[in-house]
């Protein structure tokens, strides 16, 4: 039995490692520049420096236009485009789902509520685990606005609408 000599096992891993790198790089493109992409808000009130706890902007069209095209360039890379993730982030479609079922309107406004401080609260502060950051912070990269308006988007992407 012949073995391959070892000049011909370093061009077989040398091949492989090559392809390995194509792979990944075609994947990094894939996703594109990285940098956070202003989102513009004209058109929608300044709502100030106090950060809201509940989105002013559920149900306004001008703010789901605006924050489609927010969450295309900054959300849609780790999330998924339409909000329907590929397994690397949470799905974002689903964010509300725990509201849907509750009986009373009281009760689902309260949920949808505490959801909108979550969601909140973690895009402007990120998640990390173990030092390793699974998401950006972005307070100080969007406005109050343009993060509202990405999760008035969202709630048109609901898995679940609210009744």
């Amino acid at each position: 039995m012949n073995r391959p000599s070892s000049r011909d096992r370093l061009g077989r891993w040398a091949r492989r490692s090559m392809l390995l790198c194509s792979i990944a790089s075609a994947a990094a493109w894939a996703h594109g520049d990285v940098t956070p992409q202003p989102v513009d808000t004209t058109g929608l009130p300044n709502l100030g420096e106090a950060w809201r706890s509940e989105n002013p902007f559920s149900g306004n069209e001008v703010a789901v236009r605006i924050g489609t095209s927010g969450f295309n360039q900054n959300c849609a890379r780790c999330h998924g485009l339409e909000a329907i993730s590929g397994g690397i982030a949470p799905d974002l479609r689903r964010l509300d789902n725990d509201c849907v079922g509750m009986q009373g309107a009281e009760l689902r406004k309260s949920c949808k509520a505490e959801m909108d401080d979550y969601f909140m609260t973690t895009v402007r502060h990120g998640r990390s685990r173990n030092g390793a950051v699974y998401m950006p912070p972005f307070e100080g990269v969007l406005s109050q606005e343009a993060l509202w308006t990405i999760k008035t988007y969202l709630e048109t992407r609901r898995e679940k609408p609210l009744p």
